[in-house]
């Protein structure tokens, strides 16, 4: 097995581990999610579901061609971030939803929104189209920290 298929695997399993992470820490029918006031900027629950599995996708698509392609410096540097990011977003889960520690989730959102720069600047360098694909991904978790933050507000924490 050549390094690159090494990679592209370590890609894999992270959106893997991003998927089932969040999937089983996310719990938007609770009883506690459904009594917090909404910040006015949430999109509707159809929009979560769509968007989701998209970035699940592109982020395995975007990874496993930078793993396959990219140069040796790049492809490491990818799936650090791509895996700190994962860390941070899975804590943001479990911080917000099980012990409701609003403002470290939020903290931990902000660290994997702001993570998710470089991983788009690398996806642009690698190829333009790369980068368009992830640019929708970087939107929603920067849209999804505004969120977590406005929902520090709206509980006067």
């Amino acid at each position: 097995m050549t390094g690159r298929a090494v990679a592209m695997g370590a890609v894999i399993a992270l959106v893997i581990v991003y998927a089932l992470g969040s999937g089983a820490l996310v719990s938007t029918g609770s009883e506690w999610y459904a009594a917090l006031d909404k910040p006015w900027w949430q999109p509707p629950s159809w929009f979560v579901g769509v968007i989701w599995p998209y970035n699940f996708a592109v982020i395995g698509i975007v990874g496993s061609v930078i793993a396959w392609q990219g140069a040796p410096a790049r492809v490491v540097s990818f799936i650090v971030i791509l895996g700190v990011t994962v860390s941070l977003a899975i804590g943001w889960a479990y911080l917000f939803f099980s012990p409701h520690e609003l403002i470290w989730a939020a903290i931990a959102l902000t660290a994997a929104a702001v993570l998710t720069v470089p991983l788009v600047v690398m996806a642009f360098a690698q190829e333009w189209w790369l980068g368009v694909l992830l640019l929708p991904y970087q939107a929603w978790v920067l849209i999804a920290a505004s969120l977590s933050w406005g929902y520090v507000v709206q509980a006067g924490a």
